[in-house]
């Protein structure tokens, strides 16, 4: 029996995740809107794409991604580590978004798809990895604001 997309994809990104980090870093700096990363040494970056790649599975399959995401970041330090060498937020964004398009990149090459079944479940993977982004976006952003001291006014 052939394991599910997910599946297969969640192995992909673990066992090739130093490729895939070499692959995105060097779109991270060859990138006009993430120029601040050409100051960082590589295997800083890379080391925070190579972890976030090889748990990726535990963060997809928890059932609670966000919480999941949130410990998968503070344990590499994304937003500190980001923030403390002066990356601004939307480039430490923009490398997150990168990130998960080096994922659909790297499936891609690797011809993870080839039915109209496989395509019904990249479709739900593609979503679930969003989400993962998508929290990933806002914890980067929340610690930001924390970090930076500032206070969030809400209007009513």
């Amino acid at each position: 029996m052939l394991k599910a997309f997910a599946d297969r994809l969640i192995d992909i990104c673990a066992r090739d995740a130093e490729q895939m980090a070499q692959r995105w870093h060097e779109n991270l700096i060859g990138n006009p809107r993430t120029a601040s990363y050409r100051l960082i040494p590589a295997e800083t970056c890379q080391r925070h794409a190579c972890y976030i790649y090889k748990n990726l599975g535990k963060m997809y399959f928890a059932e609670n991604c966000y919480q999941a995401m949130m410990h998968t970041l503070d344990v590499v330090g994304f937003a500190e580590d980001n923030f403390a060498r002066g990356i601004p937020l939307e480039e430490a964004i923009y490398a997150l978004v990168l990130m998960r398009r080096a994922i659909w990149l790297h499936s891609e090459q690797q011809s993870l798809y080839n039915t109209g079944e496989d395509m019904i479940e990249l479709i739900q993977s593609i979503n679930r990895i969003l989400v993962l982004f998508d929290y990933a976006t806002h914890i980067v952003a929340t610690k930001y604001r924390e970090m930076s001291g500032k206070t969030v006014k809400l209007y009513r």
